[in-house]
């Protein structure tokens, strides 16, 4: 077991500005180290993390979500575990995979692409985080939950609110108070409409979890209200930053990016590829259940575990020059990307592998087509800033491009 002063502090801002340093350092010499700030055992490498998340000798649990996030989302399927955990799951998971996926959700994405889009594909100029990735995750939630639009600008703050309570490792007391206004304004608006839906059902998300039904269980309007919470944050965040680090990736590498803008089957590969060398969540706790020996040492029964993602996801043990973004790589499968059976680590693995997956991938594909399509020529722009910004989460601040208008 190493000590925290070994590698920059997680809280430090010389690890905020670029933890990638860290990360290594810590791989290398310090694979497990108790951090004061968070009360944490932080792991680094692939092998731990995988282990950790995969887990199925039941040494870890998911017991921390129940101060992470239930102050804010209730309590939701990240927390639960055993035929609790498998009937909630089997609720929620038909509408994000299949027929559903395809039929329902897949014309909501294009839709909600395409309109923001338009606002300028004749410009020639945009700021591909605050011009879209930004805005498009959120308005495919709300026109999945079949929400009034009027009620988009809410939901950003309140999402916004959800994720900085849930990463916030340094006990900030504002953020706690922000999610906790955020928890309180979004039952508020959103119990009544769920409770209407029940007696007016239609063809969306929130019908379909009035609706189902698995071995005589139902969802609450607090369950269905928790999981809408959950949606709005995890779904919401990960888009947003996946969008803009794919790009950010591709314009680093312009020939990667002139070999999807040919072939546009590679679009699965770029993504799967970002998900490992620039993940938009770097890190998920565990709690465990009994001692766990990993590298470097023990970790007691009851303990908090930070499993740092975007580490792992670097481990030279792992992947061949692992710093460096390669779409091309053969040693991450992209059949398997957005699956169980992946090989990074993003969505985490195992039971608790993320239930918006698929709809993530089809999300990040439709966007990135329809970009392409309506940016010929796109390369960065005066001004163009791809420094990436966060802890927890993380993506790119700003990314302004130019390119050749539709209309010329």
């Amino acid at each position: 077991m190493s000590a925290a002063h070994e590698v920059p502090d997680i809280l430090s801002r010389e690890f905020a500005e670029n933890p990638y340093p860290a990360y290594r350092a810590m791989r290398e010499s310090a694979p497990l180290i108790w951090h004061e700030g968070t009360q944490s055992w932080i792991i680094s490498r692939y092998e731990d993390v995988a282990r950790a998340f995969r887990d199925k000798a039941g040494l870890f649990t998911t017991d921390n979500y129940a101060w992470q996030a239930e102050p804010v989302h209730g309590k939701t399927l990240l927390q639960m575990s055993g035929r609790e955990h498998a009937t909630r799951r089997a609720l929620v998971a038909p509408a994000f995979r299949g027929n559903e996926l395809r039929d329902k959700v897949v014309p909501v994405i294009e839709r909600n692409a395409r309109e923001l889009i338009d606002a300028f594909r004749g410009t020639g100029c945009v700021d591909l985080v605050s011009g879209f990735a930004s805005h498009f995750p959120i308005s495919v939630i709300a026109d999945m939950f079949g929400l009034d639009r009027s009620g988009r600008r809410a939901l950003g703050g309140w999402y916004r609110a959800f994720v900085a309570f849930t990463g916030n490792l340094s006990g900030d007391p504002e953020k706690t108070a922000g999610g906790a206004r955020a928890q309180a304004e979004f039952a508020a608006y959103m119990l009544p409409v769920i409770r209407n839906r029940r007696e007016h059902l239609g063809d969306d998300l929130l019908s379909a979890l009035c609706t189902a039904e698995v071995d005589g269980v139902r969802m609450s309007d607090e369950d269905i209200k928790a999981f809408c919470s959950l949606l709005l944050t995890a779904g919401a965040e990960t888009t947003d930053k996946a969008v803009a680090g794919l790009f950010a990736n591709l314009l680093a590498n312009p020939d990667q990016l002139a070999a999807v803008q040919r072939d546009r089957g590679l679009v699965d590969r770029a993504f799967a590829e970002t998900l490992r060398y620039t993940p938009p969540v770097h890190m998920i706790m565990r709690q465990t259940a009994v001692e766990v020996t990993m590298s470097g040492g023990t970790i007691p029964a009851g303990a908090t575990v930070t499993c740092l993602i975007a580490a792992a996801n670097r481990d030279p043990e792992r992947y061949k020059d692992p710093d460096g973004f390669d779409l091309f790589r053969d040693d991450l499968t992209a059949t398997t990307a957005f699956s169980a059976a992946a090989d990074h680590l993003a969505f985490a693995l195992g039971r608790h592998f993320c239930v918006g997956a698929l709809l993530a991938r089809a999300e990040v594909e439709i966007a990135t087509n329809q970009l392409l399509d309506a940016m010929p020529g796109v390369r960065p722009a005066p001004g163009y800033d791809p420094v990436a910004e966060g802890v927890f989460t993380r993506g790119p601040k700003s990314l302004l491009v130019e390119f050749t208008p539709a209309a010329a």
